[in-house]
């Protein structure tokens, strides 16, 4: 079966343009690391002045309206430059899609020009803030609190696993964190939350790093009493849960995905073509091509699913479960590909970046700690298929999707 994606001639004339900008930009000590442990400050500095440049010509966030500051292209063009992107090794924004598209979805029209725009021009970055140490992935069980002060609100908590770049030693930060926080205690679930934008760097704000498994791209978030105007509020007092539903609905696939290039199986097949075992190759023995094809078949999978669900993003389709099951099938392939990738390689597979001899650079290191933890990114693996039993009718609750830009305004993304 050939998976391969057909391009028109124009398209590969985007492509080479796309291509001849990345070779004569990034010079290769720029490039992104392999472990993101390794990134430099001058590597995040080089890249936050680039992402203006690359918004400028509209292949920053390319799909988004061009009335915002987005390049307002096409999926085809997206797909393109996010295979450029992943060949270049190139960054690809200091902001997530997901607040881009709850902005869309839910700001006001003076919202969007004080939020989004400088988001989609790069002038600004933001990390979410969400998983709290208590309730971890029961979001709708948030206890930090937003009070009500005049016109501002004072917020107090904290928040683990917050995911984002720069490290705080280089005194620099998000200009914003953003998430739901409980304006009623009163109130049921689902209706006692709003959604805030706060500002970075704000009295009372303290942000620190954990030390993790897959990095330290991630940080505990501490809030006393952090003043913010009422105007970084987004939708109303008592709509946060529905204004993060529709975050959610992209972080768990609603999306889909432009190119969902599967790096770590690709290494593994050329670890087999490559390695010499007996009078011939590893990959000539039975069972590690079982197991190796096993690996590619999930890949491919994988690789279907999110496509899928991206075209229909694109098409403005009604997207239900579709997301779902390519978050939950993502999740479960690829750690049972980590496991695939030890079963190979061996002790070969948790050789970093720093070893000398490493298999394609210490990437394979770099998966397995990242598998590891990604059943908890986004929600845990649990929550991912609650969400999707709701989505197909076999929960006693049913569930429709969020509103997302795709379903509910007049602009794509």
């Amino acid at each position: 079966m050939d998976f391969a994606l057909p391009y028109t001639e124009e398209q590969e004339k985007f492509r080479q343009e796309v291509r001849s900008w990345l070779e004569t930009n990034i010079p290769e000590e720029m490039k992104e690391p392999i472990d993101t442990r390794e990134l430099t400050k001058e590597q995040y500095l080089f890249w936050r002045g680039k992402h203006v440049e690359l918004a400028e010509k509209g292949w920053l966030y390319p799909t988004y309206p061009k009335e915002y500051g987005g390049g307002g292209l096409s999926g085809d063009h997206e797909t393109i430059i996010e295979e450029e992107f992943e060949r270049a090794r190139a960054s690809r924004g200091p902001n997530a899609g997901l607040i881009l598209s709850t902005l869309l979805v839910w700001a006001t029209e003076e919202q969007k020009q004080q939020f989004l725009v400088p988001m989609l021009k790069g002038e600004v970055g933001s990390w979410q803030k969400f998983t709290e140490p208590k309730g971890g992935a029961d979001l709708a069980d948030y206890q930090s609190r937003a009070v009500r002060d005049g016109d501002d609100w004072l917020l107090s908590g904290s928040n683990v696993f917050v995911s984002g770049r720069p490290r705080p030693q280089w005194e620099s930060g998000p200009d914003f964190l953003w998430g739901p926080m409980m304006t009623d205690p009163d109130a049921p679930r689902h209706r006692n939350l709003g959604y805030f934008m706060i500002p970075v760097p704000s009295e009372g704000l303290e942000i620190k790093e954990q030390a993790l498994l897959p990095g330290h791209d991630q940080h505990a978030i501490f809030l006393d009493n952090v003043r913010i105007p009422g105007d970084h509020l987004i939708g109303g007092d008592h709509q946060g849960w529905q204004v993060a539903s529709t975050t959610l609905e992209q972080e768990h696939g609603g999306r889909g995905r432009a190119f969902p290039r599967d790096e770590v199986v690709d290494d593994l097949i050329q670890y087999t073509r490559d390695t010499k075992h007996g009078n011939g190759i590893l990959g000539s023995d039975p069972v590690v091509q079982q197991t190796a094809m096993d690996a590619i078949l999930e890949s491919h999978v994988s690789s279907l699913l999110a496509k899928r669900t991206y075209w229909m993003y694109q098409a403005r389709m009604d997207i239900n479960y579709e997301g779902n099951v390519s978050n939950v099938h993502g999740r479960e392939s690829g750690l049972r590909n980590a496991g695939r990738v030890r079963e190979i390689m061996g002790l070969y597979a948790f050789l970093d970046t720093k070893e000398p001899g490493t298999p394609h650079g210490g990437r394979q290191e770099v998966g397995q700690r990242s598998a590891a933890g990604q059943r908890h990114a986004g929600g845990s693996t649990n929550i991912a298929k609650v969400v999707l039993s709701r989505r197909i009718g076999i929960s006693r609750t049913q569930e429709r999707a969020a509103p997302t830009p795709s379903t509910a305004t007049s602009h794509g993304s």
